[in-house]
């Protein structure tokens, strides 16, 4: 699914995966060598994260259920555990670098829809 900054129209990920499970969510990104630049994980439900075992930075998006960001974190280092967000509800992992090129901040609204929905530029400034 597409991950898209409604504010700004930009993707944030053409292919998000939607770890919806308890299992899918323990997993995370363990074991990942990194995250394309197209690529997403969206935990859901999820309040807090940590990248405890990780390999790699990665911007990281606290939304809450209307997919408000209330916290948007840059080049989250491997082995950190950010303070949790009151009134997160779900939290979208990027590749590090994502926040930066799309000018996604707190604020910004976030939606997702079916990869069919919606043909978007990898950033509206590029058009």
């Amino acid at each position: 699914m597409l991950a898209i900054d409604d504010t700004t129209g930009a993707a944030l990920a053409r292919q998000t995966v939607h770890a919806s499970t308890f299992l899918a969510r323990l997993k995370g990104l363990l074991g990942r060598a990194s995250l394309a630049p197209d690529e997403g994980l969206l935990l859901d439900p999820c309040g807090s994260i940590h990248t405890l075992g990780m390999r790699f930075p990665i911007d990281v998006l606290f939304l809450d259920e209307a997919g408000l960001v209330l916290r948007a974190l840059e080049r989250v280092a491997p082995w950190r555990v950010p303070s949790p967000v009151r009134g997160a509800r779900r939290v979208l992992e990027l590749p590090a670098g994502t926040l930066a090129r799309t000018g996604t901040t707190q604020g910004h609204r976030v939606r997702f829809a079916a990869a069919r929905d919606a043909a978007l530029p990898a950033c509206p400034h590029s058009v």
